[in-house]
């Protein structure tokens, strides 16, 4: 099997967004290692009326889901975060430049994933600190992985709907 030439497959594939991920893990990196640096655990400061920065650990996965279950947790995540880095990786890699939001979308996941797969690796938990709050119903801490990850699926989803929506217009032509 023949592969392509290094830069060919960074000009010619979803890779050439790696920077996206890079420029999203540095900023994920830089918030949690000043909000840990600065606040103290489970400190709050009020920014907004229904916005807090509290700087928190997570254990868990998304809304501390089996954060309580003594410590195997980290190493199921970290496993999962690790494949699921590979998954993106070489996903990005087989998409063909032309499908930029997809590997956007990628792009964005990636660096979610190592964001918070850094964190756990080295803390055994992921520093959360991004909170919203109405009414006195605080919606689950997150941290800007959190937020490459949600805003990567909703453009996969978007990229999905519009993809089925060309392919099933193209179809209606045909007929």
């Amino acid at each position: 099997m023949r592969y392509p030439p290094l830069k060919k497959l960074f000009s010619d594939t979803g890779l050439r967004w790696l920077w996206l991920t890079l420029l999203c893990l540095i900023i994920d990196q830089l918030s949690k290692h000043w909000i840990a640096g600065t606040f103290d655990y489970r400190e709050t400061m009020s920014v907004l009326p229904f916005f807090n920065l509290t700087y928190v650990h997570n254990p868990g996965a998304a809304f501390s889901f089996l954060a309580d279950q003594g410590g195997w947790q980290r190493w199921f995540f970290t496993a999962i975060a690790s494949i699921a880095s590979i998954v993106f990786l070489v996903w990005m890699a087989k998409t063909p430049k032309q499908q930029r939001l997809l590997s956007i979308a990628f792009a964005l996941i990636l660096s979610g994933a190592v964001g918070n797969l850094i964190d756990r690796a080295l803390f055994g938990y992921v520093i959360d600190f991004l909170d919203f709050h109405w009414a006195g119903y605080h919606f689950a801490a997150f941290n800007i992985a959190d937020s490459a990850i949600f805003i990567g699926a909703a453009l996969m989803i978007f990229e999905s709907l519009i993809t089925k929506e060309t392919n099933d217009d193209s179809k209606s032509d045909n007929k």
